[in-house]
C-alpha cells in the first residue's frame, strides 16, 4: 500500500470517529512529522480528503477538517433518502432472507446491549455498517454502491454525534432491526417504510446534536498531540 494512501485511510477515521473534531488544522509539516512520512503523502492525502468534503479550506489557516452545519445535514439527508429506499427496495426483491434475519437478530440484541455507560458503541456502528454492506450487495448495482460510498463516510461522521445519546442509540438498533426483517419478508414497500421512519428519526436526533455542537464552538484542535494516543502509527517512508 502507498503512504499517501495507508495516510488518507489513518485521517480519514480519526475525522470520522471525531478523533479530529470540525476545525481540527490539518498541517502538512505536523502531520509529516506526526505520522513518520515525508510532506507528499500528507499533500496527496489531505487533497482526497477536500475531495470527499471531510476537509476544508480555510483562509488565513490552510486546510482544516470540515464543519458539520444543520443544513449540510438536511441535505445530506435529501440524498439519503432517495439512495437508502431504492437500495433497500432492491435488496427485499432479490435478497437471500436468511441473510437479513440473522442480521436483525444481532441488531435486536445489540439494543439490549447499549445500556449504560460501559457499553460497546464500537460493535454497534461495525453492526450497522455491516447491515449496509449486506443491503449494497444484496441490491446489487454497482451505480448505487458508487452513489453511497462518499455519502457513508459524511453519515458514519454525523452519526457518532448521537454516539452518548443511549436511549436513541437502542431506538436505531431496533429501528434498524426492522429494516432487516422488512428486507428479509421480500416486500420492498415494506422495506421502503421501514428506511424512511429510521431516516425521519435519525435525522431529528442529529440535528439536535448539531445545534448543540454548534453552540459549544470549540477552539481549533491542534495536531501536534495524536488524539488517539501518545503516538501515532509510523508509516514507511515509500513515497519521495
Amino acid at each position: 500500500m502507498r503512504a499517501s494512501d495507508r495516510v488518507y485511510g489513518i485521517l480519514r477515521e480519526e475525522i470520522i470517529g471525531w478523533h479530529r473534531p470540525p476545525g481540527t488544522i490539518l498541517g502538512e509539516v505536523e502531520l509529516a512529522d506526526q505520522l513518520g512520512v515525508s510532506r507528499t503523502p500528507v499533500r496527496e492525502a489531505v487533497s482526497r480528503l477536500l475531495g470527499d468534503g471531510l476537509a476544508a479550506p480555510r483562509p488565513g489557516r490552510g486546510v482544516v477538517v470540515a464543519e458539520v452545519s444543520a443544513d449540510g445535514v438536511r441535505e445530506m439527508f435529501e440524498l439519503r433518502e432517495a439512495l437508502d429506499t431504492q437500495t433497500a427496495a432492491l435488496a427485499a426483491r432479490r435478497a437471500d432472507p436468511r441473510v437479513f434475519d440473522r442480521l436483525a437478530e444481532r441488531l435486536e440484541r445489540m439494543g439490549a446491549a447499549l445500556a449504560g455507560d460501559d457499553a460497546d458503541r464500537s460493535a454497534y456502528y461495525a453492526l450497522v455498517a455491516s447491515l449496509d454492506e449486506a443491503l449494497d450487495e444484496a441490491a446489487d448495482s454497482a451505480w448505487l454502491r458508487h452513489a453511497q460510498e462518499q455519502l457513508r463516510a459524511h453519515l458514519q461522521r454525523v452519526r457518532r454525534l448521537s454516539r452518548k445519546d443511549e436511549a436513541r442509540l437502542r431506538a436505531a438498533a431496533a429501528e434498524h432491526a426492522q429494516i432487516a426483517r422488512a428486507v428479509a419478508s421480500g416486500d420492498p414497500e415494506l422495506a421502503r417504510a421501514a428506511t424512511l421512519v429510521h431516516l425521519d428519526r435519525a435525522l431529528s436526533a442529529i440535528l439536535r446534536a448539531v445545534r448543540r455542537l454548534e453552540h459549544q464552538q470549540p477552539a481549533p484542535t491542534p495536531v501536534d498531540v495524536h488524539p488517539l494516543g501518545p503516538a501515532a502509527p509510523k508509516i514507511e517512508r515509500t513515497d519521495p
